[in-house]
């Protein structure tokens, strides 16, 4: 379509709204680094307490299988003696054949080879529930075992595990809430610095990061950066608009001159012709620059009046020229500054025959101004960002300078209106110009 791309330095009216804004800081968002943070430094608390967890239980275990183990081979030493020394069974002891002992300790009697060494099985099964069993041969085809009670060390393993999940619990809910608060005071910085480079990226180009507490990180680093960059970009785009503004006033002394020579030239002649047409497309583009330079500077302030509506667009539409379809819905009597209205129905007007397709439709239906072709629409980079000078979606440059809608977008900051751009869903640009003052919502009905 027409032209493209935002000036930098002016605010961008379809901006997304921030995410950081508005938003409750201790919202559980799991994409947020505060409880991304938090969750990591979780993960390490209980990946560290299980690593503890289970070196303190497998060394409790091993204590207390050696503890049964002393006690069950002490009690079976004991009653060998008393054994040895009456021939009859010891009370705590049993005396019986090898087929009649659990399969797991007969197989471990029937693999002692060392006389005095004693056959060890740990049964956890039912139905002999933590019994520690010592066994060893004596006599002909008997052998004399023991069993050991191991319930109390288990019941103490087990409370020592309780414990441990217990004390890990606690330390997670103090650690958690505590890591989410120290990392808030990082979060603020971030949001600050976001929503300062949001407010640059929108053309606040004063807006700074700053330094914010004593912290010399990453963060501050990052800030810093941006903050020069900003401050770059700012010194580039004064120097821009220095520069347009310079040449458009150099530019208009010797213009002046080529308007009256070109005044002089014979009327019949074609060069003559070819001249005077190019001279009045270079002044119409100095005034273009001369106008865009005003309101890069800021210097532009609206003149307020109640006008007609409908009749301040169909002059508008007779100044452009061209053949141009007027609706009127019920138009209103605004208050705005009908020269400035002028200038943008004028270039929108005039970038519709130049860029759309016939028929081109100006509606004016309340406050809100419409101006539609039937043409491919506008491109996808101007619905993005807006107008830019000097960018324009033509096929060749000499169809166009770019700042025609770049002037409008301008002139519409300085009414305080909106105007956006869109197209339409069964084809063709669609651009609004909405004058319904923010402020006029605001101030009492006296009738």
């Amino acid at each position: 379509m027409t032209e493209r791309t935002r000036d930098p330095g002016t605010p961008d009216p379809r901006r997304r709204p921030d995410p950081c804004r508005r938003r409750d800081p201790w919202r559980l968002n799991p994409r947020s680094l505060r409880w991304k943070i938090a969750a990591l430094v979780a993960l390490a608390c209980c990946t560290v307490a299980a690593t503890i967890g289970l070196l303190v239980h497998r060394a409790t275990a091993e204590r207390g299988d050696r503890t049964g183990r002393d006690r069950a081979i002490a009690q079976l030493s004991s009653a060998e003696k008393e054994f040895a020394r009456t021939g009859r069974r010891p009370d705590p002891a049993d005396l019986q054949p090898p087929a009649n002992l659990p399969a797991p300790l007969a197989h471990a009697v029937a693999n002692l080879r060392t006389p005095g060494e004693y056959a060890l099985w740990y049964d956890v099964k039912a139905p002999n529930w933590y019994w520690m069993w010592a066994a060893v041969p004596v006599g002909d085809n008997q052998v004399l075992t023991v069993r050991t009670d191991m319930s109390a060390e288990v019941r103490n393993l087990q409370l020592l595990d309780r414990n441990m999940v217990k004390a890990a619990l606690v330390a997670l809910a103090v650690i958690v809430p505590v890591t989410a608060l120290a990392a808030e005071q990082m979060n603020r910085r971030l949001r600050h610095g976001s929503r300062t480079a949001r407010r640059i990226a929108d053309g606040d180009l004063d807006a700074r990061i700053g330094r914010r507490g004593r912290a010399r990180d990453e963060i501050t680093e990052m800030s810093a950066a941006v903050d020069e960059m900003a401050e770059t970009l700012q010194g580039r785009l004064a120097a821009e608009k220095r520069f347009t503004a310079d040449v458009a006033h150099e530019l208009r002394t010797p213009l002046m001159g080529l308007v009256t020579a070109a005044g002089l030239l014979p009327e019949d002649d074609e060069a003559a012709d070819l001249v005077r047409t190019q001279v009045r497309t270079l002044r119409g583009l100095v005034e273009d620059l001369l106008e865009v330079s005003r309101l890069d500077a800021g210097a532009e302030r609206a003149r307020l009046d109640e006008v007609p509506l409908g009749d301040l667009v169909a002059h508008a539409i007779e100044q452009a020229g061209g053949d141009t379809r007027l609706g009127l819905s019920a138009p209103a009597v605004v208050r705005t500054d009908p020269r400035r209205v002028e200038r943008i129905v004028t270039n929108l007007v005039a970038n519709a025959h130049r860029h759309g397709a016939w028929p081109v439709e100006v509606t004016v239906a309340g406050s809100c101004i419409t101006v539609r072709d039937h043409g491919p629409g506008f491109p996808a980079d101007l619905l993005a960002h807006g107008p830019q000078r000097f960018r324009t979606g033509a096929a060749e440059r000499g169809q166009g300078h770019g700042l025609g809608l770049t002037i409008a977008a301008g002139q519409a900051a300085v009414l305080d209106a909106r105007l956006t751009f869109a197209n339409a869903p069964d084809g063709g640009a669609l651009a609004t110009l909405d004058l319904a003052r923010p402020d006029a919502a605001e101030r009492p009905d006296n009738s």
